[in-house]
């Protein structure tokens, strides 16, 4: 194959992926192109442009993505009600194809022929960037360190990198009691302390919600607006994607709403267990199914929560930009015309409860419900529907019988 020339790196500034850039630069003899991505994650970026310039990395890259990662990306999987394996609120998932994207776009504006990434050998985010990467360029090169190197342990990254003069953040230099993933949706922890699942998880694991028992004793009320499947207000206040997911993250957060212990199929084969906290999106996924329990017939919505569990594994599976997600996608958007309105929930000690929903496209008829006298409904026609409904049955009966 052809040298290398440049590559793009999905590069955080930590150990890692500084060791990664370093390796890069030595291995492949090629100029590196940084790309460091806010989704929300909480921490400081201009650090991570500091050592890529320390460095030697002449394009840098350093944009914020929050607002496009929840529009374009956190949203629509929300309008499907998309859970992985009935739970998994998918927060790692869905930010690997926006990254993948990024980085091809970035290394047709520079240049470049490849791209690299820091994820293991072991997990389902080398799968993720990768299919996100051939899905936008067939062409493209892929670098993946950790199925190539032998910098096999955390005590030969530090080696590596006291070699080569590279910065070790000084909690880097015990071995860290879990790792973790962030963005706006989620944060996740999994491996060392938590590998064992029988093992509870440690308090000093969660970071984005209290503990429910030390939650408040009086529950938090919060009313969100829905325009076509999408939340647009929290308790009246309009607000971006971004914003809206945050302040449902406070929300939640402060009232210990969105912790998960899950023990999950990996793509790869393996199961891993891992901690996830999605304080906001637990809210949302609540609310959105409300919203959608008075505006959605009941056929659509039937046929939506059996296409959401093979939709939910698309994106767990790293298949954002197959044609089979962009399909399935047009459907679940089309059924979202009629969801709007507001939906009232209470949070409560960990707990989400819908109190009330409304809608000017509602399809729940008082008049056809109540138990009162009406002149919509005429009991005695559900004699003859009962009646053809059973027919198969009692013709089976009947011959069961003999």
């Amino acid at each position: 194959m052809s040298k290398i020339k440049k590559v793009v790196l999905a590069y955080s500034g930590g150990l890692d992926t500084s060791v990664i850039l370093r390796w890069l630069q030595d291995t492949y003899d090629c100029e590196v192109v940084t790309f460091t991505a806010d989704l929300g994650q909480g921490e400081e970026l201009e650090p991570a442009r500091r050592k890529a310039e320390m460095m030697g990395v002449k394009e840098i890259f350093v944009e914020d993505l929050r607002e496009e990662f929840v529009r374009d990306f956190v949203f629509p999987m929300f309008r499907a009600n998309a859970a992985y394996e009935g739970v998994y609120l998918l927060g790692t998932s869905i930010a690997r194809p926006l990254i993948a994207k990024r980085q091809i776009e970035i290394a047709a504006a520079t240049g470049a022929d490849a791209v690299a990434h820091g994820a293991t050998g072991k997990g389902n985010d080398q799968v993720r960037f990768e299919l996100g990467y051939y899905g936008l360029n067939p062409d493209i090169r892929v670098i993946a360190p950790w199925r190539e190197w032998d910098l096999t342990s955390r005590t030969r990254l530090i080696e590596y990198a006291e070699k080569h003069q590279i910065p070790i953040p000084r909690d880097k230099r015990g071995e860290a009691p879990f790792s973790t993933d962030a963005n706006l949706l989620h944060i996740s922890a999994e491996g060392k302390v938590l590998e064992d699942p029988w093992d509870e998880a440690p308090d000093y694991v969660y970071s984005r919600t209290v503990d429910p028992v030390d939650a408040p004793d009086t529950p938090t009320e919060v009313t969100i607006d829905f325009e076509k499947g999408d939340p647009v207000a929290v308790d009246g206040f309009a607000l971006s994607p971004a914003a809206l997911l945050t302040r449902l993250n406070e929300l939640g957060g402060a009232n210990g709403v969105g912790r998960l212990d899950l023990v999950e199929n990996r793509f790869v084969g393996m199961k891993s267990r891992g901690i996830y906290e999605t304080p906001g999106g637990t809210v949302l996924h609540h609310a959105h199914r409300a919203m959608e329990s008075i505006t959605l017939d009941r056929g659509a919505a039937h046929l939506k929560d059996e296409m959401m569990p093979r939709y939910a594994e698309l994106i767990y599976n790293g298949f954002w930009f197959s044609p089979e997600r962009k399909m399935l996608q047009a459907a679940i958007d089309s059924s979202q015309e009629f969801v709007s309105g507001t939906v009232r929930l209470k949070l409560y000690k960990g707990s989400v409860f819908v109190t009330g929903r409304k809608s000017d496209k509602s399809l729940y008829s008082l008049a056809h419900v109540t138990f009162e006298e009406d002149a919509v409904y005429d009991q005695r026609d559900a004699e003859g529907f009962i009646r053809l409904n059973a027919l198969r049955l009692r013709l089976g009966g009947r011959r069961d019988r003999g």
